[in-house]
């Protein structure tokens, strides 16, 4: 009874995750989930009572399908302050999550046999989400030698004629790496000689950045390249806000239109409750950004030092998001105390989970292996304990 699209796509290898690790959980096992992709920090007070004025004035029926118009104004003036792109309402979406938001876009833009070239490592749902769409992703690795980044050359080595759009994330998921200005200027003179191309990019991480990195996007930098480009964000992730599901987009108005289009025949508007928290999150103060951030980046470098002092695995250090990529090549090969071989990155944190109860997600759902994702987020305790596990098991291995 199923429809054969279901068998070219697989549910989130991330959700899947940190499904197990809970049932794990519930069934008394002690297990460290180290899968989930969000901030353990709490929505900011005035956002949660924002919410709480809309229940009570009343504001609980249905808006607009692509959002409130305040939340749109609100939304162009963030694009303006903070990235320097002009935009009016009608060239905004809100959808419920910036996932709604891709996938509608996708949805609303390809056919058969179009092409979404997308740099690998990538979130686990932009080549399934293509595929529900009936496009075909074309999947470009982009190894540690790159640092894990798609440059101009391979860019332009892989675009044709079927090329509908290029998908950018930056701050990445699963890697935390950005893209430079001078890249993606170097990006953008590619993108400049192939009109055809539209191009996709996800900043949901833009405010989460550590050192001296400084976040910008193409549009940011190649301001004639808005009229095909879909600028992807939302308040989940710096906000705190994941299980509110508000995420926006600034794009060419006939997309727009058409994302309106698909979301007005699926879930319709966003809830209105949480639209008005949005609204209050980008209108507010930000004062505890710098404070989250100034965590996640402690965390970063205690995670970043304790996977390199563990033989067999080596690790980067990120830019941004709350995410490292580390190499478990040097495990590769080797056996599990009971002697079981570990041929892939999937053995290896299939091992840690069983044999520590540390659960993270394997390089492979990411589009590269030997790797494995672990999610920084979570308290400096649960960390500690986390590594001194990891630790303890890879040293097991022989």
């Amino acid at each position: 009874m199923l429809a054969d699209r279901l068998s070219r796509i697989k549910p989130s290898p991330t959700v899947a995750v940190t499904a197990k690790a809970n049932e794990l959980k519930a069934a008394g096992n002690d297990v460290i989930g180290l899968g989930a992709g969000e901030p353990d920090f709490n929505t900011p007070e005035h956002i949660k009572q924002a919410a709480i004025k809309a229940m009570i004035d009343n504001k609980t029926r249905y808006t607009a399908v692509d959002g409130i118009v305040e939340l749109k104004l609100a939304i162009c003036e963030k694009f303006k302050n903070d990235n320097n792109i002009s935009c009016t309402p009608d060239m905004i979406t809100v959808g419920t999550g910036g996932k709604q938001v891709l996938f509608n876009a996708l949805m609303a833009s390809l056919n058969p046999g179009d092409e979404v070239i997308i740099p690998a490592p990538f979130w686990v749902s932009y080549p399934d989400m293509v595929q529900l769409a009936e496009g075909t992703p074309i999947i470009v690795e982009c190894g540690q030698d790159h640092n894990f980044k798609i440059t101009a050359n391979i860019l332009e080595g892989v675009i044709t004629e079927k090329t509908k759009w290029v998908i950018l994330n930056s701050p990445s998921n699963p890697t935390g790496v950005g893209y430079e200005k001078d890249e993606l200027r170097s990006i953008a003179e590619v993108l400049r000689k192939y009109p055809h191309v539209y191009i996709m990019t996800d900043d949901m991480y833009e405010y989460l950045v550590y050192d001296n990195f400084n976040f910008s996007t193409l549009v940011e930098i190649a301001p004639d390249l808005q009229e095909r480009t879909l600028t992807c964000n939302g308040v989940s992730k710096a906000y705190c806000m994941t299980g509110w599901r508000i995420g926006y987009a600034t794009g060419p108005k006939a997309l727009i239109k058409g994302i309106a289009k698909i979301q007005s025949q699926s879930t319709t508007n966003p809830n209105t409750i949480a639209q008005y928290a949005a609204l209050a999150a980008l209108k507010g103060p930000i004062d505890f950004i710098a404070d989250n951030n100034a965590a996640f980046q402690r965390r970063r470098n205690f995670v970043v030092s304790r996977l390199n002092e563990i033989n067999g695995l080596n690790c980067t250090v990120p830019d941004g998001a709350f995410y490292v990529f580390p190499s478990c090549a040097g495990v590769i090969g080797k056996k599990t105390p009971d002697g079981q071989l570990l041929e892939t990155d999937t053995d290896y944190v299939t091992y840690l989970l069983e044999a520590e109860g540390v659960a993270c997600v394997q390089g492979t759902a990411f589009g590269l292996s030997p790797y494995f994702r672990i999610s920084y987020a979570t308290s400096d305790e649960l960390l500690t304990d986390a590594l001194n596990r990891i630790e303890r098991a890879t040293n097991k291995l022989r």
